[in-house]
């Protein structure tokens, strides 16, 4: 065995055959979560690329687990997009709930701009997953439509938001922020620009 890695533990074993069927084990999933978390932490945090050895210390587990769960950067690259992805989508109905609409979308604007933040350092590996269709990009750009829908449509149903915007044009807005407001804009940028954003959404005066 190299010293790179570690005994498979008993929880992370196949069944013998002739037993029962094996789901994802307790510790074999909250391995696999720690190493998703601890992965989005890293690239979130850093310019550069990422020894996967640091993601592996961040989650608590040896190099060779990291590697039964993700045999490749790009695995695990795709499993923090797809659970980021998840987490800003999920976040909506939530948001909708506990504030008013257009605080709502503002708030979740803010979060989803802390998924781009994520990604950012993810590009490479993203487009190689994008390019062979592993990732679908129109699929993701649908979810994110949908969820600025629903604070569209909370926030026609009190006037907090006009009702005769589409979903698709905010979402095109929104991600123009993005794209304009590098990682090395001036402090506030990004908020002012989203509050504009959000400005834009008001019912105009007679309407």
């Amino acid at each position: 065995m190299s010293p790179d890695q570690e005994p498979t533990p008993a929880a992370e074993r196949p069944e013998q055959p002739g037993g029962a069927e094996r789901p994802l084990r307790a510790h074999a999933r909250r391995n696999r979560e720690n190493l998703v978390a601890a992965a989005r932490d890293a690239f979130a945090a850093a310019d550069d690329t990422v020894p996967l050895e640091g993601i592996a210390r961040r989650a608590g587990v040896g190099i060779g687990t990291l590697y039964r769960h993700f045999p490749t950067r790009e695995a695990l690259v795709e499993a923090v997009y797809a659970a980021e992805l998840d987490a800003v989508t999920d976040s909506a109905a939530a948001l909708v709930e506990e504030l008013p609409p257009e605080q709502a979308l503002r708030a979740w604007m803010e979060r989803y701009a802390a998924f781009v933040a994520t990604k950012r350092t993810m590009l490479n590996t993203l487009h190689s997953g994008w390019a062979s269709g592993r990732l679908a990009t129109p699929v993701t750009r649908e979810r994110i439509t949908a969820a600025i829908g629903a604070f569209l449509a909370a926030g026609a149903r009190t006037g907090a938001l006009r009702a005769d915007v589409e979903a698709e044009d905010v979402t095109a807005m929104v991600l123009g922020v993005f794209l304009s407001t590098g990682a090395d804009a001036g402090p506030g940028r990004l908020e002012r620009r989203l509050g504009l954003v959000v400005d834009a959404l008001r019912p105009r005066e007679g309407s």
